[in-house]
């Protein structure tokens, strides 16, 4: 058991080399990882299951312990993203099956790896938690209502197809998470380290899945889309960081909120494009999913090496004091 938590804890670590490599390879070995498409929902279904089995009552303790972090969190979700997906997709002028996926992933709640990034860059992991927990249950209202409302310019949304997709690959399986906990909670306490492989291993699926269907579509505009989704994300985590700054929040909170405005649920976009509008569409959930767990690595390494340079600094200047 041992081993397969280290395994599992190197696996979260690495998170970002594994999906880096595996959409490398569906790229230029598409036949090999095409058939994983059929089971993508099932795959999202899956990681939504092992997140209900980590909530806990204490994560939802924490949004009345601080109503207003939460608040402040999940508008910007829900605003920042969605609006810079919608202006980037006019900006750029994107044929409408790319721009109604740049806006579905700008529609999709906080992704899961966030909490993990918070807590490496030390940040306000139970805000983190908090706020992921929240934009995932709202996701079957907010997520097609916001797709409708940004989206149809482009082609046509079908928002209760979209309510009952998200709920069945989102909110059921959490649900289900959740009675597990409570019905087994010796063996799930057990099994919950493993969690993070299980989670690594279907999303590299599913974006190994989507590269591998849309390869050569990939190659005529991936180099577009990579740009409006390295944009996408940039502008996340300053607009996210800088609402939480306005709003007069610490240094902690500010981190937390940017990292969790910045990482979207790219999976659930992934599935949602495929379902709902065509396979292309589904290529800017699949290269956000490759890029923010780059980027959020990279930030997340940069504030708590920022974190550490300021902690040592403050030692200094109180060590006079102490004696």
């Amino acid at each position: 058991m041992k081993t397969l938590d280290r395994v599992s804890q190197f696996a979260g670590n690495t998170f970002a080399v594994w999906v880096l490599l595996f959409a490398t390879l569906a790229f230029f070995i598409p036949d090999g990882f095409t058939w994983i498409a059929p089971h993508i929902s099932i795959l999202l279904g899956i990681i939504m299951f092992g997140m209900g089995m980590t909530l806990s009552v204490e994560d939802f303790k924490e949004v009345l312990k601080q109503p207003k972090k939460v608040a402040i969190g999940v508008l910007a979700q829900f605003t920042i993203m969605p609006l810079i997906a919608f202006g980037l997709a006019i900006a750029f002028k994107l044929p409408p099956e790319v721009a109604a996926g740049v806006i579905l992933v700008g529609c999709c709640p906080g992704g899961t790896s966030s909490n993990v990034m918070t807590y490496l860059a030390r940040g306000n992991v139970a805000l983190s938690v908090a706020i992921t927990s929240c934009t995932t249950l709202l996701a079957p209202f907010v997520t097609p209502a916001l797709i409708l409302l940004l989206a149809s310019k482009w082609l046509p949304v079908s928002v209760g197809d979209m309510f009952l997709s998200v709920v069945k690959i989102v909110l059921i399986p959490i649900i289900l998470g959740l009675v597990a906990k409570r019905l087994f909670r010796n063996q799930v306490e057990k099994s919950v380290k493993a969690m993070p492989l299980v989670s690594v291993v279907a999303i590299v699926a599913i974006v190994a899945a989507v590269v591998g269907g849309n390869q050569q579509k990939i190659a005529e505009t991936g180099l577009l889309i990579l740009l409006v989704v390295i944009l996408h994300n940039s502008l996340g985590y300053l607009l996210g960081f800088g609402v939480a700054r306005l709003m007069k929040l610490d240094y902690a909170d500010r981190k937390a909120i940017a990292i969790e405005v910045g990482m979207q649920n790219s999976g659930l976009g992934a599935v949602l494009a495929a379902a709902h509008f065509s396979p292309l569409a589904a290529v800017p959930s699949a290269i956000f999913s490759v890029w923010h767990n780059i980027s959020g690595s990279l930030l997340a390494t940069w504030w708590s090496k920022k974190t550490e340079v300021t902690e040592e600094v403050v030692a200094e200047k109180l060590e006079p004091l102490k004696n």
